[in-house]
């Protein structure tokens, strides 16, 4: 096995599989100075302003004379005097190919009464602004089964009781983005098929008024939807003495499933990367892809997100996209992003993160082209603004946030029952009602935060898996999940305060 990893034949770099030590000759390389795992050496010298490669593509300028064999990291190397606004080839609609043959395969689901699938079986008490955040979370710790089992013990089916809160609700424009983001997100997870049933607790004042979301969404009460306030309750006790009977009422009913076999064409997978390092792009994010293009062959949908981590790769994107207004829309939020960092005295750069760059990731230009890679090859069908309905089956996009709680939340909302996370650095990321699973991109990884990994992506940078296998393992790792299997972060009980909406605009 070679000590770099060549990605491309014109790349400028290469990648060390392990630390590498000054003077040392590899492949008639001369490595100098100290190179970490994951991170880049120049194969050839490289003039300041120069563009350099890797897979092939453009990941910044050389910000000073870089000599063969030393370090490239952001001591010499940025987004160049333009800060990567160059000229990309979107050549739209180039790379769409036929349709693949049409596979079977079947995971245990549970089919509700409307033809929806799902892969949990929850009950979930949303809070509509953040004033009745404790109130709801003291109605599902009641019937936690980590203090008090006996609360769940006659509802086997029942997957838990989920309090799902957050930190918005109220001090914004009753017109305006914010709000209608917030409608649209809580209105995905109370009609999301991995609840049962679902209790909505208000305080009554706010400016996410309750009887105005139903309205804007489309919802009435149900005996499984239930809607209150806690000024219209009589206090905060009272409050949760209802909720906890309303739930004790919705109980029996939420039991009455079981799983049967259903189609493959009912997943509907978020696909998200966090704490990403120099092997994302080579190992799980691949190995990601070439599940992907196993699940639409399956008829399912993988929805592909975090606009801040696709800049400067949306081009391999746009030429997948099936139709002119696919790219067109795609390309209409990447504007509105520069836009709207602009704004807020931001860049698109200000992403990676700290935690990236002591991965090897350099720019944002080269965090993006590897996270695109978490799409596969599929034809990309429809783009998605946050927490749309996801109406289409196959590869689509949605438009998030890189924040992985805000963007995941927004793929659950669009209707994705399973999430598959990879991570380089690592992370403790778990999602509810939605199981998620996380892919390290290093064995180094594996065997220092295993207990919160569920499938080990570094053997393909040990040389010991090819990615299209890895793809095959993740593919029926996914069944195996949505048919009830737990992933690490459901053992660890996550998922909870990882429902995050997307906040936007001025809060007053």
């Amino acid at each position: 096995m070679t000590p770099f990893i060549r990605l491309h034949p014109d790349d400028d770099v290469l990648i060390a599989r392990s630390q590498l030590l000054g003077g040392t000759v590899l492949d008639g390389l001369t490595v100098r100075g100290l190179v970490p795992p994951g991170h880049k050496v120049a194969v050839r010298a490289l003039d300041a302003g120069t563009p350099v490669r890797r897979y092939n593509q453009i990941i910044g300028f050389a910000s000073r004379p870089i000599a063969a064999g030393e370090h490239v990291h952001t001591h010499n190397l940025d987004m160049g005097a333009a800060k990567g606004a160059f000229e990309r080839d979107y050549a739209v609609g180039s790379d769409v190919k036929p349709a693949p043959a049409r596979r079977e395969a079947h995971f245990m689901g549970i089919q509700r009464a409307d033809g929806r699938v799902a892969t949990r079986n929850y009950i979930g008490v949303l809070s509509s602004v953040n004033c009745s955040a404790t109130a709801a979370r003291a109605i599902a710790d009641h019937f936690s089964r980590q203090n008090r089992p006996e609360a769940l013990a006659a509802f086997p089916q029942v997957d838990g009781v989920v309090a799902l809160t957050h930190g918005s609700g109220c001090g914004m424009d009753t017109e305006g983005l914010g709000l209608k983001l917030l409608e649209r997100t809580l209105a995905g997870y109370a009609t999301h098929a991995n609840f049962a049933a679902i209790l909505v607790v208000g305080l009554g004042c706010e400016a996410n008024q309750i009887k105005t979301w139903l309205t804007h969404s489309h919802l009435a009460e149900t005996p499984l939807f239930q809607v209150f306030n806690i000024q219209d309750s009589g206090g905060t006790r009272q409050t949760v003495a209802k909720g906890i009977a309303l739930i004790e009422q919705m109980l029996p009913l939420a039991n009455a499933v079981q799983r049967v076999p259903c189609s493959a064409a009912h997943l509907t997978v978020g696909l998200q990367c966090g704490g990403s390092d120099g092997y994302s792009g080579i190992s799980a994010n691949p190995a990601l892809g070439a599940a992907v293009d196993l699940l639409v062959a399956h008829g399912g949908t993988a929805i592909l997100s975090e606009t801040p981590e696709i800049y400067g790769a949306e081009h391999l994107l746009t030429r997948r996209a099936v139709r002119a207004e696919v790219a067109d829309k795609l390309i209409e939020r990447i504007h509105w992003w520069e836009q709207y960092t602009a704004l807020n005295g931001g860049e698109m750069n200000n992403n990676p993160s700290p935690g990236n760059k002591a991965g090897g990731l350099t720019t944002i230009l080269e965090k993006s082209l590897g996270a695109v890679a978490k799409g596969g090859t599929s034809n990309l069908q429809a783009v998605y603004e946050y927490a749309e309905p996801v109406r289409e089956h196959g590869f689509v996009y949605m438009d998030t946030p890189g924040y992985d709680p805000v963007s995941a939340t927004g793929q659950v909302a669009g209707g994705a029952n399973l999430i598959c996370f990879t991570t380089g650095r690592g992370s403790a990321y778990g999602c509810a009602p939605s199981p998620s699973l996380k892919l390290a991109t290093n064995s180094a990884l594996w065997q220092r935060q295993e207990e919160d990994m569920d499938i080990n992506c570094g053997e393909i940078i040990d040389g010991s898996c090819s990615i299209q296998a890895m793809g095959q393992r993740i593919f029926e790792l996914m069944l195996a999940t949505a048919s009830g299997q737990s992933s690490k972060s459901e053992r660890h009980g996550y998922g909870q305060n990882e429902f995050v909406p997307w906040q936007i605009g001025a809060v007053m």
